[in-house]
């Protein structure tokens, strides 16, 4: 008898999945063995903090076309009862600039190679994360992702197929020596890993346990920062181990608007979780759930086009802001975007569309804690680069600073960029509900706006939130829809003037994660059926 036939990436036949309940703890997170990190780490004694951080280093290793070691984070913390926010992005070299570009020829940022590479958070963030709110310690933490990496782990389906693309775009993208040791890592013997293949990263286990026992200090001024530096130096990179060192994660108050009831919270600029808000505000003003589908996809994607025509020319490094968070979030100037909202569609400036390469997570524990956890090394692997002998590739974040001198995102030394990556959290009466986000680029406020209207709009649980069909405005006019949208609500969209595009393509539209708790203190959890993804449950 023959073996069996387990091709991982073909599902002929329709299926569902149903909200997670439990009490005594939760991980969400779009990979199965990642969401198993967190639990493990709870069964241990830990706390949703710990879970946060075993399962944000469990993905660094398992979903490697997302995120990794060399990723930036973001982190809203619902800890004792009060809420905390961490921006651990990361800055530009000190030799990055303007001047750089143009002695290499460049009038643009790459996507690809040295120059977009910006410090990476994801490190700092785990250790931060883990002094402050932690009951287990970092060792502990990162164990499970530890074990991955030394010990290989089975690729999954989705991740198996952004590989592949990965791997054949990144061909014609790297040059040189550079490119190599990118090669010899994820596509061992020329090709990469299929659907249920095992994979070891053992140099990145390494890594990993010199972050664990410094608390990430070995990664930003140890033998981990030489090598980085060292390779950066040899291959044409302008990251320093100076860079590395002058890193540190910043604790920040999350910013919130009321809607429906509910407040909804967001990190501050850099990132841009204040579009998502402003498109809440304009919404909050219109009767959404007294709409047909495709009204209500018209206003929403007219609010979001509205919110990134300023967030666009505003949102920077806070040093470099002409505006103000309040200011964007006034009554009188949201309501000037709002009354621009017609029966037809906008054209406003372009946005900027481009592939995410991100991972969201959500944790809760039984004690009330909850954590919202995003990062990101943006375009799948990142950059390109991999410093040999770490397991490392490095995130290409710099590629969304402006080439407008005149922007407040414009290139600069030693400053962080516009952000894409956006952890949400909603209360209600100044007590948590709970963790939510959609990954995915400058689809991620869009995510968020879509999914929050399913749940507070419409009523729905929160896995239905995330099953709904999706739109993505790319620019213009143009929308990006999927099909199960439905044709009637496509034509009348188009009806309307907007430029639609259908996909059958899942990647556009994010990968979500809630967790929420109800008024009995139980939790409730929804996972993105466009992903790997699985709920672990304690």
């Amino acid at each position: 008898m023959g073996s069996l036939s387990l091709d991982g990436t073909h599902y002929p036949y329709p299926s569902r999945r149903t909200v997670v309940y439990a009490r005594g703890g939760m991980v969400a997170t779009s990979q199965p063995l990642a969401s198993a990190a967190g639990v493990e780490v709870l069964r241990r004694g830990g706390n949703a903090v710990d879970a946060a951080v075993a399962a944000a280093a469990a993905l660094a290793i398992v979903e490697p076309t997302s995120n990794g070691i060399g990723s930036d984070a973001f982190a809203i913390v619902w800890h004792d009862g009060k809420m905390y926010g961490l921006n651990s992005s990361g800055r530009s070299p000190a030799l990055l600039s303007f001047d750089a570009l143009a002695a290499r020829g460049m009038a643009e940022m790459p996507t690809h190679g040295w120059l977009p590479v910006t410090v990476p958070g994801a490190p700092g963030a785990w250790a931060a994360l883990s002094e402050r709110f932690g009951r287990v310690s970092l060792r502990e933490a990162l164990a499970p992702a530890i074990a991955y990496a030394t010990d290989g782990f089975p690729v999954a389906p989705v991740t198996s197929v952004n590989w592949r693309r990965a791997v054949e775009a990144y061909q014609s993208r790297l040059r040189g020596a550079e490119r190599d040791p990118f090669f010899k890592l994820f596509a061992p013997g020329g090709a990469p890993p299929q659907a249920g293949a095992c994979f070891r990263n053992p140099d990145a286990a390494q890594t990993l346990k010199a972050i664990a026992e410094s608390g990430a200090r070995a990664f930003y001024e140890g033998e981990i920062a030489a090598r980085i530096d060292r390779f950066a130096q040899e291959t044409g990179g302008l990251l320093r181990a100076s860079d590395l060192a002058a890193f540190a994660p910043e604790w920040v108050e999350p910013l919130s608007i009321r809607y429906r009831g509910y407040d909804v919270w967001e990190l501050p600029p850099n990132g841009q979780g204040i579009v998502a808000l402003m498109a809440f505000a304009i919404l909050e003003g219109l009767d959404i759930s007294a709409m047909s589908p495709e009204e209500r996809a018209h206003v929403e994607i007219e609010a979001i086009k509205l919110a990134f025509s300023v967030g666009l020319a505003e949102i920077a490094d806070p040093a470099a802001m002409r505006r103000s968070p309040s200011e964007l979030l006034a009554e009188d100037f949201v309501t000037g975007l709002r009354s621009r909202i017609m029966s037809e569609a906008l054209m406003l400036p372009p946005s900027r569309p481009q592939p995410g390469g991100t991972v969201y997570l959500c944790t809760a524990d039984g004690e009330g804690n909850m954590v919202s956890f995003i990062q990101s090394n943006y375009m799948g692997f990142g950059s390109g680069i991999v410093v040999p002998g770490t397991g490392v590739s490095l995130q290409n974040r710099g590629h969304n600073f402006s080439m407008d001198p005149s922007h407040p995102n414009a290139l600069a030394p030693c400053k962080r960029p516009y952000h894409t990556i956006i952890p949400a959290f909603l209360t209600r009466g100044g007590k948590a509900v709970g963790p939510f986000g959609v990954m995915g680029g400058f689809m991620q406020p869009q995510g968020h706006v879509q999914v929050l209207s399913q749940a507070l709009d419409l009523g729905h649980n929160p896995q239905a939130a995330l099953d709904a069909p999706r739109w993505q405005w790319m620019s213009g006019k143009h929308v990006l829809v999927e099909r199960s949208l439905g044709i009637e609500a496509i034509q009348k969209l188009v009806d309307r003037g907007h430029d639609i595009e259908v996909t059958d393509d899942p990647t556009p539209f994010g990968r979500g994660q809630i967790i929420w708790r109800d008024g009995h203190s139980v939790l409730a959890g929804g996972t993105e059926p466009r992903a790997d993804g699985a709920i672990a449950i304690l």
